[in-house]
């Protein structure tokens, strides 16, 4: 709460706001659409909406009179929600208020912070899989660091591959005192990560391997001055070449069966359509953040119950739809225009430190976005703090943009 009051503040006295109106405006109406759902209506508004008859009928049972109530039908739930967005919206805030200096250490915390998470990963698994588990309900036996599902840190992981490789590039293009040594630091983390996401085995990670690494190298070669590949960046390559066939060595075949056909379905998805059904079901206006759970068990048919629990769609996309109907998918729309404007703006703009870190942020963040199509990264707290510092590091391409405007006036 600090950071935030601080940084919304440092805001204001700058007029940074109307540099970023377009995404402080979306981000505004996302802080907003929690409290929308929460907002009381009358009985004549709220008894004609898509998927409340039952609980008109259960009112109706005992006897209650239909008083006012929320949109939400787990409005606890969403309330939690709002809660859960106070710390990516103050990160997302902060970082734009910080300096140059600030945005790049908090770079360099998360890539610390993802080595600190594998090595917990790798004591997790020299314990045989039995401690060192942060959550009671966890992937016990396998390398989840400080998550509680191994496909979260993959989630870690594969984000911060473009940022390792623009700062070794960075360093590269600038040939500083200490170069060489970020040069290989920035090797060493990536060879680090992709034989971690082979321990790992999330499938989803595996896949996304292999666009992580060639968006990675791209953004690394924009870095280095979009010249003929230096024998250093080539280098970087062939780390991160001999860590791809270390895991295919050595963890082929635990890989393979990851994958294996005949294995037992997990679920997800044979219980898409389940969802989208229930979605239809509530649309305009969804069900509320944060009701999946309960209103998944109460269409669940019979026969997929088991001792298992389905408690997300492990599809962000589908989730989102169910719980915010059509006004989510609006935002989510408009979002996507904003992400596709930022990243286009700093793809095109020439090298710099700054300009490095919006490309890679632009790169991280579609991974998450790919990964949100099988899992729910954004749902775990900490991967979407990170979304935010992504987000905030790319909407820094607005001032060049702003910039080139003014010129443009001032030259008509």
């Amino acid at each position: 709460m600090p950071v935030l009051v601080l940084a919304a503040s440092r805001l204001l006295n700058r007029q940074s706001w109307s540099t970023h109106k377009f995404g402080l405006g979306l981000l505004a109406a996302i802080f907003v659409l929690p409290l929308i759902q929460l907002a009381p209506l009358p009985p004549a508004i709220w008894t004609a909406l898509p998927g409340r008859e039952q609980l008109v009928l259960a009112l109706d049972l005992i006897g209650q009179p239909t008083g006012w109530v929320p949109l939400s039908l787990t409005p606890d739930l969403t309330w939690r929600s709002f809660l859960a967005l106070l710390p990516p919206v103050a990160m997302f805030l902060g970082v734009l208020a910080a300096t140059k200096d600030t945005r790049l250490r908090l770079v360099h915390l998360y890539l610390a912070a993802a080595v600190a998470s594998v090595m917990l990963g790798v004591m997790q698994l020299a314990s045989g899989g039995e401690r060192l588990y942060p959550w009671a309900t966890t992937a016990a036996g396998n390398m989840v660091g400080f998550f509680a599902n191994r496909n979260h840190l993959s989630t870690l992981l594969l984000a911060s591959l473009p940022f390792a490789a623009v700062l070794a590039a960075t360093a590269l293009r600038r040939r500083a005192e200490r170069g060489g040594l970020t040069q290989w630091v920035g090797m060493l983390f990536i060879g680090l990560a992709i034989v971690a996401i082979g321990v790992i085995r999330s499938r989803a990670g595996i896949v996304l391997a292999v666009p992580a690494l060639a968006l990675s190298v791209l953004a690394a070669w924009v870095a280095s001055g979009r010249s003929r590949p230096k024998p250093a960046l080539l280098a970087g390559v062939g780390v991160a070449a001999a860590a791809v066939a270390a895991v295919g060595f050595f963890a082929l075949a635990p890989i393979l069966a990851r994958f294996d056909p005949n294995s037992p379905p997990e679920g997800r998805f044979e219980n898409w359509p389940i969802v989208v059904e229930a979605a239809s079901n509530y649309l305009p206006v969804g069900s509320g953040l944060g009701s999946f759970d309960p209103v998944y068990r109460s269409v669940e048919p019979v026969e997929r119950l088991d001792s298992t629990f389905f408690n997300q769609a492990h599809n962000e996309y589908l989730e989102l739809w169910l719980e915010t109907g059509w006004l989510g998918i609006g935002l989510l729309a408009v979002f996507l225009v904003w992400w596709a404007r930022r990243s286009w703006t700093c793809w095109q703009r020439p090298p710099s430190t700054e300009a490095d870190l919006q490309r890679a942020a632009s790169v991280a963040m579609l991974i998450i976005m790919l990964h949100s199509i099988v899992d729910y990264p954004m749902r775990t707290e900490t991967i979407a703090v990170l979304f935010a510092l992504f987000a905030a590091l790319l909407e820094g391409a607005a001032r060049p943009l702003l910039e080139r405007q003014k010129v443009r006036v001032r030259t008509d």
